[in-house]
C-alpha cells in the first residue's frame, strides 16, 4: 500500500527577525559585518565586469537616498523605478527604502496605458526611468510631477541625485526609517495580470528581509551561499522573483552579477562563471534547443543528442538507484568527453544550482541539466507571497516537485484541490483594494488559485489552474496546463493554447517560434521560409502533429487534442497577449484568434 498524501506541509521558521529589521536595517548589518565583502558585479563599457563592496554599495544608496530626500520624497511616498537588470536599479531600490518611502517596479516593456494606471493607482510621487525613450513616455502621462533618467541624455539620475542630497546629513537621512517597521509596506508590486487590470500588491519588508534571512540560514538551502558563491542575476528586477534573489544574495553573501539583457546571457555566463542561476523554465528549454539547433544537423546533431539521452539517463538512475551502473558510466564517460563539457562550459564552468520557477519544467529538461552534474531546483510562487513559496532543497531535489515550504511557510491543499500559502512572506494585501483581498485571503491563508497535491515527504506538485479548467461540451473537466507544458518545450513551438470549453472536443492554437525556425528548417534540408508559410508546409505539419500526438499521450481520449491550427504570427506583449512574465493572457489570446477558433470547430 502506498503511503498517504498529506492535506498540510511546513518548515518550521528559524529566525525571527526585530520589528525593526526592514531592507535598510539588513544592509547596516550587512556592512558592519563585512565591509569590503562584495556586494555585486556590473558590466562597464568595455564589458569587463566591475566589483562593489558592501560599503561602497551602502555609501551610493546613502547618496541616493539624501537626494530623494533633498527632492521632497517623504516617508509612505511611492518613487516609481522602471529599468533592465542593473546595478543602479538595486542602488535606487534600496535608497528609496533608506529615505523611507516605497518602490513601485514598473517592468522596462509596459506600455503608456500600464504605466498611467500605475502612476494614478499608487500615486507615484517621483518616476525614475532608465532611457529617454521611457522619459518621452512618462512625460506624456498625466499625474508625473517628478522624473529622473539614469541614462539621460543630460546628467545621470545618480549624479543628480547625489548633487541633490548634499545639502542633508546623517541625522535626517537615519530619521526618515527610525519609525518605519517590518510590516510596513516597502514594496507595490504590479500583477503583470492573466486577467483584468493590473493589482498592486502590497509586500511589508519582513516579506522579502525575514523571507529571505531564513532561506540563507537553513541547513540545506544556506549551501547555495558556501564557495564564494556567484548568482547572475538577468531576470527583470521588476519580478518578485528576480527581488528576492536581489535581498537573498545580500543576506547569504552571494556575489550578484547584473546582466542587464537576456541578449548577452551567453557570453555573461561565461565570463561571470556564476555558481547558480535563477531562472524561468523558457530560458533552460531556449538553451537546449539552441546547442541542438546549432549542431547543423547531421552527425554532430545526432551526437548531441545522444549524448543528451546519456546524460538524462545518468540523472534518471541517480533518482530511481542512487548510482548507476558500469555501462552507464562509461556512456557518460564518453558523453562528457565528446560533448557535454562544452555544454558546462558554456554555462560557465562553475555551475552548481539553477533555482527554476515561473512555470512547469519538463523532466526530461530537468534530468537533462542533472546529468551534468547542475542540481535543478524547482520552486513555486506568486506575486503574492513574495516570490517563492517552496522550494527543492539541493540535496534532495525531487523532479517533477516544487519542492518544500521555506523556513516559516505552510502549504495546505483544500478540499476542491486548491493550494493554501501561509508564512512570513505572504503579503499586506492588494494597494487599496480591500474587496480583492478578501476575495484571496481566508484566516491568514492565501488561496493561490493553483490547483496542487503534496505527497508523502512533503513535496507539492502543481497540477494546474482552477480557473482555467475547461468543460467540454460532453461535461469532461479538462486542465489544460498538461498539455501545455508537453508542448511548450519543443523548438518550433514558440506557446500554445489549450481551447475547448463548451466545445464538442479539445483543440489547440500554436505560434510557431520565429527565431528557431530558420536553424530548424537547416536541420532538416527545408529552404528558408516564414512562419506563415511554414504553417503550410507538409514537413512542418507532420513535426507538430508528432508534438501533439506525444502530448496526447499523457491524458485521456476525451482530454486529448482532435485538432489544432498555427497562429499567423506569434503570441505578444504589444498585444497584450502575454504577460510582462511571459505568461499567456488566455482571454486575450481567445478574443484574438475567435475566428481561428472558429475554424477549428466549424465542421463539428
Amino acid at each position: 500500500m502506498s503511503a498517504p498524501h498529506l492535506a498540510e506541509s511546513a518548515t518550521p521558521l528559524i529566525v525571527r527577525t526585530a520589528d525593526d529589521h526592514t531592507f535598510t536595517a539588513l544592509l547596516r548589518d550587512r556592512v558592519a559585518e563585512a565591509p569590503e565583502h562584495l556586494f555585486g558585479e556590473y558590466k562597464d563599457e568595455s564589458g569587463a565586469w566591475v566589483p562593489v563592496t558592501l560599503a561602497a554599495f551602502q555609501e551610493d544608496v546613502s547618496a541616493a537616498a539624501k537626494g530623494l530626500i533633498a527632492m521632497g520624497i517623504a516617508p509612505a511616498q511611492t518613487v516609481g523605478l522602471q529599468a533592465n537588470t542593473r546595478y543602479e536599479w538595486a542602488v535606487l531600490d534600496f535608497a528609496i527604502q533608506a529615505a523611507g518611502a516605497i518602490t513601485v517596479p514598473v517592468y522596462p516593456s509596459s506600455s503608456a496605458h500600464q504605466v498611467q494606471w500605475m502612476v494614478d493607482d499608487a500615486g507615484l510621487a517621483m518616476l525614475v526611468v532608465e532611457t529617454e525613450a521611457m522619459a518621452e513616455v512618462a512625460r506624456a502621462l498625466e499625474g508625473t510631477h517628478r522624473l529622473l533618467v539614469i541614462d539621460g541624455d543630460e546628467e545621470p539620475a545618480l549624479d543628480v541625485l547625489a548633487e541633490a542630497g548634499a545639502i542633508i546629513d546623517d541625522a535626517t537621512l537615519a530619521a526618515a526609517t527610525a519609525d518605519v517597521r517590518a510590516d510596513d509596506v516597502a514594496t507595490i508590486v504590479y500583477t503583470s495580470g492573466t486577467t483584468g487590470r493590473p493589482k498592486g500588491v502590497a509586500l511589508p519588508h519582513r516579506a522579502f528581509v525575514e523571507h529571505a534571512i531564513n532561506g540563507a540560514s537553513h541547513p540545506d538551502l544556506g549551501t547555495l551561499a558556501q564557495n564564494d558563491a556567484r548568482v547572475l542575476l538577468f531576470l527583470p528586477l521588476a519580478h518578485v522573483l528576480a527581488r528576492h534573489v536581489e535581498v537573498l544574495a545580500l543576506a547569504c553573501g552571494a556575489v550578484l552579477g547584473f546582466a542587464p539583457s537576456h541578449k548577452t546571457l551567453a557570453s555573461d555566463l561565461r565570463t561571470f562563471r556564476p555558481t547558480w542561476l535563477m531562472t524561468v523554465p523558457r530560458v533552460l528549454e531556449t538553451f537546449y534547443n539552441v546547442i541542438d539547433e546549432r549542431t547543423g544537423g547531421g552527425v554532430k546533431q545526432k551526437l548531441f543528442r545522444w549524448s543528451a539521452f546519456v546524460s538524462r539517463k545518468v540523472d534518471e538512475a541517480r533518482v530511481r538507484r542512487g548510482r548507476h551502473g558500469i555501462v552507464l558510466r562509461a556512456q557518460m564517460a564518453l558523453a562528457n568527453a565528446l560533448v557535454l563539457h562544452k555544454v558546462r562550459d558554456a554555462l560557465g564552468g562553475n555551475l552548481r544550482h539553477i533555482v527554476c520557477g515561473g512555470a512547469r519544467l519538463v523532466p526530461r529538461v530537468s534530468h537533462f541539466y542533472g546529468g551534468l552534474g547542475i542540481a535543478v531546483m524547482e520552486g513555486y510562487g506568486t506575486t503574492e507571497i513574495a516570490g517563492p513559496m517552496t522550494i527543492n532543497p539541493p540535496s534532495d531535489v525531487r523532479v517533477g516537485t516544487v519542492g518544500i515550504p521555506y523556513p516559516g511557510g505552510t502549504v495546505r491543499i483544500a478540499e476542491d484541490g486548491e493550494v493554501l500559502a501561509k508564512g512570513p512572506n505572504v503579503f499586506s494585501g492588494y494597494w487599496r483594494n480591500p474587496e480583492a483581498t478578501a476575495e484571496v485571503m481566508t484566516d491568514g491563508w492565501y488561496r493561490t488559485g493553483d490547483l496542487g497535491s503534496i505527497d508523502a515527504d512533503g513535496y507539492l506538485s502543481i497540477t494546474g489552474r482552477k480557473k482555467e479548467i475547461l468543460v467540454t461540451a460532453g461535461g469532461k473537466n479538462v486542465q489544460p496546463a498538461s498539455l501545455e507544458d508537453a508542448i511548450r518545450p519543443y523548438a518550433l513551438i514558440q506557446e500554445v493554447v489549450v481551447v475547448g470549453d463548451g466545445k464538442p472536443f479539445i483543440g489547440a492554437l500554436l505560434s510557431i517560434d520565429e527565431a528557431m525556425l530558420p536553424g530548424w528548417l537547416k536541420s532538416k534540408g527545408l529552404p528558408l521560409m516564414s512562419a506563415v508559410e511554414a504553417a503550410k508546409d507538409s514537413t512542418v505539419r507532420e513535426h507538430i502533429q508528432h508534438i501533439v500526438d506525444q502530448a496526447n499521450t499523457l491524458v485521456s481520449r476525451a482530454e486529448a487534442i482532435r485538432e489544432w491550427r498555427v497562429l499567423p504570427r506569434e503570441l505578444s506583449e504589444r498585444y497584450e497577449e502575454m504577460s510582462a512574465s511571459l505568461k499567456v493572457r488566455r482571454k486575450q489570446v481567445e478574443e484574438h484568434f475567435a475566428d481561428v477558433i472558429d475554424g477549428i470547430y466549424a465542421k463539428a
